[in-house]
C-alpha cells in the first residue's frame, strides 16, 4: 500500500494512493500508523480524498485504529473523504462512530481542540495545597 506522510508540529497528515481502501490495506495501514503512537507527535489525519470505495471490514479496521489511538490519549481524525465512501459509512451507520471532518483544515482544528483538551484534564488531576487560611 502506498501513502503519502506530512508531518506537523502536533500531527502526521497520512494520505493513501490507492483508490481502493481493503481490510488487507487497513491491516497494513494499521502496523504503519501504531507506531505513531510511540513517538512525540503521535496524532494522525487521515485523508482520504483519494479513496473512491472502502470494504466494510477496512471500515471496522478504521474504527478500531481510531479506539486505539484514542485509548492512547492521541487523536486520529480522518477527513476529505468522498462521496461514495461517505455513502457507504452513512449506509453501515459508521459514519456517527468515526471522527469525521469534511476538509483537513477542520481536522486540524480538532486535533488541536483535542490537545488542549487532554493538557486541561491532565491538569486538573493536579492536586493543589489548600490555600484557605483559617
Amino acid at each position: 500500500m502506498q501513502f503519502k506522510i506530512d508531518t506537523k508540529e502536533k500531527f502526521h497528515v497520512i494520505t493513501p494512493n490507492e483508490p481502493v481502501l481493503s481490510a488487507t490495506m487497513t491491516d497494513k495501514m494499521e502496523s504503519a500508523l501504531l507506531p505513531f503512537l510511540q513517538k512525540d507527535v503521535k496524532n494522525v489525519i487521515l485523508s482520504l480524498q483519494d479513496v473512491e470505495e472502502i470494504d466494510a471490514a477496512a471500515a471496522a479496521k478504521l474504527l478500531q485504529i481510531q479506539q486505539n489511538f484514542y485509548e492512547n490519549n492521541a487523536s486520529f481524525v480522518t477527513c476529505n473523504i468522498q462521496k461514495t465512501v461517505n455513502a457507504f459509512l452513512s449506509e453501515n451507520e459508521l459514519d456517527e462512530l468515526l471522527n469525521i471532518t469534511p476538509t483537513e483544515s477542520e481536522a486540524w482544528d480538532i486535533v488541536q481542540m483535542e490537545e488542549i483538551e487532554r493538557e486541561l484534564l491532565d491538569t486538573e488531576d493536579i492536586e493543589f495545597p489548600d490555600t484557605d487560611d483559617e
